[in-house]
Formats: C-alpha cells, sequence, structure tokens
C-alpha cells in the first residue's frame, strides 16, 4: 500500500513514516514546511500526484495552553486542516486517517471514556480536535478517527523528556495529581495505526496505552525507571493555573470486538527510555 503522511517531521509523524516503512509499506512523508495543510489547494496537488492508498494525518497544533489564545490558528490546522487532507484523501480515493485526543471529553465520566461517549471539549484544544473528528468525517466515508493519550516520544518534546531535564538542575519538581490518563508511547501507537490502515474498519477508535495513571505517579515512575534521584511534590490543577482547563480523568478504552490494544503505559516508558538511550549512544 501507499501511504501519505502529514507532520511526518513531529514526534507522532515520525514513528508513523518508520512503521508503517517496517510494514513494507511504500511511504511518502511530508512535514509542515513540504505541505502545509491549511492550504486545500496544495493538498489537492499533491495527492493528484502522489495517488496514495491511504493519509495518516499526523499534522497537528499541539500546544493545548497556547490554543487558548490562539484558537483560530489552532482550529485551521487541527479543523479545517484535517477536512483538507480527508477531502483531498476522497478525491483521489484514499481513505485517511485523523489522529485526535482524549481532551475532546469533560473527564466527568468516572470510568475509561468508550467511542461511542458524548464528547464535551473544556479547552479551545480539546474543541480544535473535535472539530477535526468532524471534518475528516464530513469529507471521506472512508475514515479512521483514532483518539489517543498524553503522547511521548523521542522525537519531540514531551512530558518525560521535562521531567528528566528538571531533574538535572533541581533536586524536586511539582506535578499534578488530580489528572488522570494514559501516557502513550508513540512508536506502540505507531504500529496501532499501521495495522488499523490494513483493514476496514472505519470510524471512531479508541487506541492508547494500557492502564491509567496520574501525571504525578507518571513523573514517579519515570525517575524510578530513569534511577533518577528526584523528590516528586504533588499539588492539584487549581493550584498551577493553567490556561486551558484539562479534563480530571481522561483514560480512554475500545469497546470495538475487533479492537487494537497498546501495551500498558509502564512498558511503553521503558520502551521509550530505551530507545533515548540508545539515540544518545549513537550520537557520541
Amino acid at each position: 500500500m501507499k501511504v501519505l503522511v502529514t507532520g511526518a517531521g513531529g514526534m507522532l509523524g515520525r514513528d508513523v513514516v518508520l512503521a508503517a516503512a517496517n510494514a513494507g509499506h511504500d511511504v511518502v512523508g511530508l512535514g509542515r514546511l513540504e505541505l502545509d495543510v491549511t492550504s486545500a489547494e496544495a493538498l489537492a496537488a499533491k495527492f493528484e500526484l502522489e495517488r496514495p492508498d491511504v493519509a495518516i494525518n499526523c499534522a497537528a497544533w499541539t500546544d493545548v495552553d497556547g490554543a487558548e489564545d490562539a484558537e483560530e490558528e489552532a482550529m485551521a490546522v487541527n479543523g479545517q486542516g484535517a477536512g483538507n487532507v480527508a477531502a483531498a484523501a476522497a478525491a483521489v480515493g484514499a481513505s485517511v486517517v485523523y489522529v485526535s485526543s482524549d481532551y475532546v471529553f469533560d473527564g466527568a465520566k468516572a470510568d475509561p471514556y468508550v467511542e461511542t461517549d458524548q464528547p464535551a471539549p473544556l479547552s479551545a484544544y480539546g474543541r480544535t480536535k473535535l472539530a477535526g473528528e468532524e471534518a475528516t468525517a464530513a469529507a471521506n466515508k472512508r475514515h479512521f478517527v483514532v483518539r489517543s493519550s498524553w503522547l511521548f516520544g523521542t522525537g519531540g518534546s514531551n512530558f518525560v523528556e521535562t521531567m528528566l531535564r528538571l531533574a538535572s538542575t533541581q533536586n524536586e519538581v511539582l506535578v499534578v495529581r488530580d489528572q488522570v490518563g494514559s501516557p502513550t508511547y508513540t512508536w506502540h501507537l505507531a504500529y496501532g495505526l499501521v495495522r488499523l490502515i490494513e483493514g476496514v474498519e472505519f470510524g471512531i477508535h479508541h487506541m492508547a496505552a494500557a492502564g491509567t495513571c496520574s501525571w504525578y505517579d507518571f513523573a514517579r515512575e519515570i525517575f524510578e525507571q530513569a534511577k533518577v534521584e528526584c523528590l516528586v511534590l504533588s499539588a492539584t490543577t487549581e493550584m498551577l493555573g493553567r490556561p486551558a482547563p484539562r479534563p480530571p480523568y481522561s483514560a480512554l478504552t475500545s469497546q470495538r470486538e475487533h479492537a487494537i490494544e497498546l501495551p500498558p503505559w509502564r512498558d511503553g516508558l521503558a520502551a521509550y527510555l530505551s530507545q533515548r538511550s540508545s539515540e544518545k549512544e549513537s550520537v557520541a
């Protein structure tokens, strides 16, 4: 299959390109400078030239707090941009994957969200991701909307790297304890996405790491696995006063009969730290 990946220079996009190539697909990876998803004309021309069988849209505005003051700009990428990619794919007979977020939910549920739960985003970022889901579905009948959670990978800035950086200069960190989700390693998600496109089970899919934890629990596990001495202090979301509201509980699970299940989040963290170490050794 020929697979076109938008946002290929990003943290998830880089892993998707590698995973698709490893699975034997013909892959065209295009970063933001090579293909701007906010330009319907550029997308149409590129898709007509490449004529992929499937497009995996990893292009995204990921600055959750920044979106509060720049919702229009975030919407251009996450909302209208998603619709542009889906439409360009439909025009050449290709299916499309849109990677969405647990932040489309308000976190009021007491157990993991499933695909049929009603979205109710709290933040501008969440609203733009929900708009992208809707635009993708409207523009291309052969669509996969994949919601995931708390992504981390070696191809970009993420919570794990932030914690390790802070621990290198201070002996304690302050982390929220009242937000619970499923930290997901992008390499595991990338392989899940590649498995998904090999089938035709279109529609919404939840695909996040197995298990749940708070950011506080995650930070403690990071330092334990990395063998780093750093005290983790707990705080409430209100205490930290971030611009964008976050869902207090946004773990995801799938109710699909043939759901693609990812490894537990602790396994994802261990794999991330191993990959991180290997990449640093190869550069040294």
